[in-house]
């Protein structure tokens, strides 16, 4: 159980905008699901003076969303993610999924993670946004601003850590889910869980498939999750997990510039093993992992020009361990330290169409990374004040050696109210692609750095019915890694900086058993004018209404001032209305009919130049849970 000091300090900091965490006293009439007490994986994020927000299963499974990304997108201000259409990112040129959280993305500079799994060495720096998909997913948790202390390089601009279901309860349990809508799209997703004793096992498995709301945009995505748990004791756990992924994805190019027989082909996937104690005053854990990719890519032809005659092909992986441990010595005070170790690759080449053992540009390299970290976190007065202080010594076979520093407290001057400051240290290491490919190489490169300065403050009224709050951030990047002229030819260097400053507001009321109402809003000023993916304002906006068994979910998602790429530099700005509905059938099983209207007002935007997103759509389908 947790108790009463975590109940009130997770309560005090925990940024709400639909995150889900708990109030230091629940009254009766508040339905709000907590955060889930296990040994956690390295520390628990929300405990830290840091800007986080926590997404719950019920959020993810009541948003209907195949895919995680744009859940995330609703319930965390200050973050979004680039679209090209209704289904589907994909890789390569003209790929979407570009995640930036307060003007910080791209790159890999937000680091996303399966259960504390880094993912960020995937083909060589592009990211790989149709991995996540919401199926078989606890909760996840979104740091917004610098994660490195804790996880070293690409949680530069903030961290996502997709916690992904275990068995809690004896017995067996389950939910099914299939969807059917606009463009001929349908998902099928299958989860199930069994626990007899101190053994458990969770599976999960979904796809999606959808002929997209284009010409020659169809998608095709399929994902696998497999747990084997063991609790030893009360203090010990082991467990090993294991998830697979496959897309096929086309590319119809922009309307400016269209593509024929532009496709991608992905295989990922990762496994881990790991063990983890809690003995009270001393907790931790260890884990071995392992992720891998097999990519194929057909860069396609504009019309009219000749094809093309080769195959892109790739392999990448990401293995490492870490070994972390939280002490207790005293009333108060928690001591953490941990050791991480990475090894990090892959190996690139062509294959002419005609003859695919004829291959050229060959390409093959990998790094290692070592790195240490120390935080402690102190409360007095009876946690009316909490400190916190930590470093990170991060060494490379690249680049070499880089310190992270942190710092920050949370004041809780009166019941119901916090105040949260964090001064702290993120950084990306340059990825292979930047290193090594192509004329623009530069194997010289050092890591983009940035500095970041956080306040939250927090509040609790209405007998914890109504929570809201403000931040405010600064951000002052570094080194960051551009083309430039270099010689007479271009070349990578570290010559980029930028500015980004801003500030977050939100709030969750429910007004009473049968209407919540929530938003939240962020503001973001760069220096950085052509910054794609990060819109200047962004409001998100949300009615829910449950009579009796029925539920209904009013939704607005606002954005002004958002670079597309366009060459005149012109910004796009647009509003959507987005309806849901859903009855709650109970019997020996829940069944649970839906259906969603996305853009009911038939709004014509584009999140990318050149890529139109589709006019209104529709979604429905049945899930049932055992």
């Amino acid at each position: 159980m947790i108790d009463k000091k975590i109940f009130a300090t997770v309560a005090g900091i925990a940024s709400i905008a639909g995150m889900g965490v708990a109030a230091p006293v629940v009254n009766d009439t508040v339905n709000l699901p907590t955060v889930v007490a296990e040994a956690p994986a390295k520390v628990n994020v929300t405990l830290l003076p840091l800007n986080t927000n926590v997404i719950t299963s019920a959020e993810i499974e009541k948003s209907a969303e195949s895919s995680l990304l744009p859940v995330l997108v609703n319930k965390v201000p200050g973050m979004f993610v680039t679209e090209r259409g209704f289904a589907g990112y994909g890789i390569s040129g003209g790929a979407a999924g570009t995640v930036n959280i307060r003007g910080v993305g791209g790159g890999n500079k937000v680091l996303f993670m399966i259960d504390g799994q880094p993912q960020w060495a995937s083909v060589f720096g592009h990211a790989l946004p149709d991995a996540y998909v919401s199926n078989g997913v606890e909760r996840v948790e979104v740091v917004k601003g610098p994660s490195s202390l804790l996880y070293g390089s690409n949680a530069m601009g903030g961290s996502v850590n997709i916690i992904t279901k275990h068995q809690q309860h004896d017995g067996v349990s389950g939910r099914a889910r299939a969807e059917f809508g606009s463009f001929t799209t349908q998902r099928f997703g299958l989860n199930a869980g069994l626990r007899k004793g101190k053994f458990a096992t969770y599976l999960a498995g979904s796809v999606d498939r959808s002929n997209g709301s284009r010409e020659r945009s169809e998608f095709w995505n399929a994902n696998e999750l497999m747990q084997l748990q063991y609790n030893h004791s009360r203090e010990w756990e082991v467990g090993a997990t294991v998830t697979m992924n496959q897309t096929m994805a086309n590319n119809p190019g922009t309307t400016q510039a269209p593509l024929l027989s532009m496709w991608t082909k992905i295989y990922r996937g990762t496994a881990s093993i790991y063990a983890k104690d809690n003995y009270g005053k001393s907790r931790g854990g260890a884990q071995a992992y392992i992720n891998w990719g097999r990519h194929w890519v057909d860069d396609g032809y504009a019309p009219g020009a000749n094809p093309t005659d080769y195959i892109f092909n790739s392999t990448d992986y990401n293995m490492g361990f870490t070994l972390y441990q939280t002490m207790n010595f005293w009333e108060g005070n928690d001591l953490s330290a941990g050791v991480d170790f990475v090894h990090w690759g892959g190996h690139k080449w062509n294959t002419d169409k005609e003859d695919i053992a004829l291959r050229t540009s060959d390409f093959k390299d990998s790094e290692n990374e070592i790195a240490g970290y120390l935080m402690m976190q102190q409360g007095l007065w009876d946690d009316l004040l909490s400190l916190n202080a930590g470093v990170r010594l991060q060494h490379s076979s690249q680049y070499g050696n880089e310190w992270v520093p942190q710092a920050g407290f949370i004041l809780k001057p009166y019941r119901g109210g916090s105040l949260k400051f964090s001064f702290s240290k993120g950084f990306r290491a340059p990825n292979i692609r930047e290193l090594y490919f192509y004329q623009v190489a530069n194997p010289d490169l050092k890591p983009e750095y940035m500095w970041n300065y956080d306040v939250e403050f927090r509040q609790w009224l209405l007998h914890n019915k109504l929570n809201f709050g403000i931040s405010l951030y600064f951000i002052d990047g570094k080194n960051a890694i551009q083309t430039t002229m270099v010689d007479g030819r271009m070349k990578n260097m570290n010559s980029g900086s930028f500015i980004n400053k801003g500030f977050e507001v939100d709030f969750a009321y429910h007004i009473n058993p049968q209407w919540t109402a929530s938003a939240n809003y962020s503001y973001l000023h760069t220096s950085n004018r052509t910054l794609l993916g990060a819109p200047k304002n962004k409001l998100n906006a949300e009615v829910n209404y449950s009579p009796c068994n029925f539920e209904f979910t009013l939704e607005s998602n606002t954005i002004w001032g958002l670079q597309t790429g366009a060459p005149d530099g012109k910004t796009q700005s647009y509003s959507l209305l987005n309806l849901r509905v859903a009855y709650n059938y109970h019997a020996k099983c829940n069944i649970r009919p839906f259906v969603k209207l996305d853009n009911l007002l038939n709004k014509h935007y584009e999140i990318l130049y050149g890529c139109p997103m589709p006019g209104t759509t529709i979604m429905g389908g049945l899930e049932i849970s055992f």
